[in-house]
């Protein structure tokens, strides 16, 4: 697939990774529909992006409300070949911690939004895709989940956050076996530490350590390196079924 016939659903598109996607595919050609919690930054995202942009409140765990929007992103963009999720919390906590045991509620928050959103949205836009015309090899569409490095090295006070991430990765392959009889390629991208506002208020010397500990480059990511690990995953048809770590080589320490 090329990218100037993508017409997508991203997640979590009003900022961070996913708006850095969103400018790649729209830079490309490709039209976008934004889904996210924040009305403000939605808006502003979908405007800043131009005509081939539109922005819709999605609370990725509605499952009614997944399918309402989906099929209104489809008739907008007049159609609907690609999803990218990118929403996510980072549900942070120890199971046992200073003022006792994690609330429950942390924990299978965490799962429903991380892990049970990525599905929500993945299998109501597939819904779609299936009726889609056949391209080059028979495709009709493409999933791109993101899970994280902690899916497989989490650090203490992240079992919620790691659980909910090997779940996207756990989930990846079943799911691009059962959709391939449709065209349907199914991937995930396991990012590392990525630059993000919250790394730019850290302290200099903060910032240095978290330099230090990525092997090579020795540097945090760039939202346009995860954009573009995604505009490959679009238009590469021979991936299909598979987690990329996208993390110079890092390995996350207990803590």
């Amino acid at each position: 697939m090329q990218l100037d016939q993508v017409k997508a659903v991203i997640t979590g598109g009003a900022s961070g990774l996913g708006h850095a996607v969103a400018q790649r595919l729209v830079a490309a050609g490709a039209k976008v529909a934004l889904f996210d919690v924040n009305e403000e930054k939605g808006h502003a995202a979908a405007a800043a992006l131009g005509s081939h942009a539109s922005f819709q409140r999605t609370d990725v765990t509605s499952e009614d409300g997944v399918v309402a929007n989906v099929a209104a992103a489809r008739e907008a963009m007049g159609g609907l070949n690609v999803v990218v999720n990118c929403a996510g919390i980072l549900g942070a906590g120890r199971v046992l911690g200073k003022e006792g045991p994690m609330p429950l509620s942390t924990f299978s928050g965490t799962i429903m939004v991380n892990l049970v959103g990525s599905f929500n949205v993945a299998k109501a836009a597939a819904q779609l895709m299936q009726s889609n015309e056949q391209g080059e090899d028979g495709e009709r569409g493409v999933i791109v989940n993101t899970a994280s490095v902690a899916a497989y090295e989490g650090q203490i006070g992240q079992a919620a956050y790691s659980a909910s991430k090997g779940g996207v990765v756990g989930m990846t392959l079943p799911m691009a076996r059962e959709l391939a009889r449709f065209g349907i390629r199914v991937n995930t991208i396991a990012p590392g530490i990525f630059w993000t506002p919250m790394v730019d208020g850290m302290p200099p010397q903060v910032q240095e350590s978290l330099y230090a500990s990525i092997p090579f480059p020795s540097r945090l990511g760039k939202p346009e390196e995860f954009a573009d690990t995604v505009a490959f995953l679009i238009t590469s048809r021979y991936v299909n079924g598979e987690t990329i770590r996208l993390d110079g080589a890092v390995r996350l320490a207990p803590k």
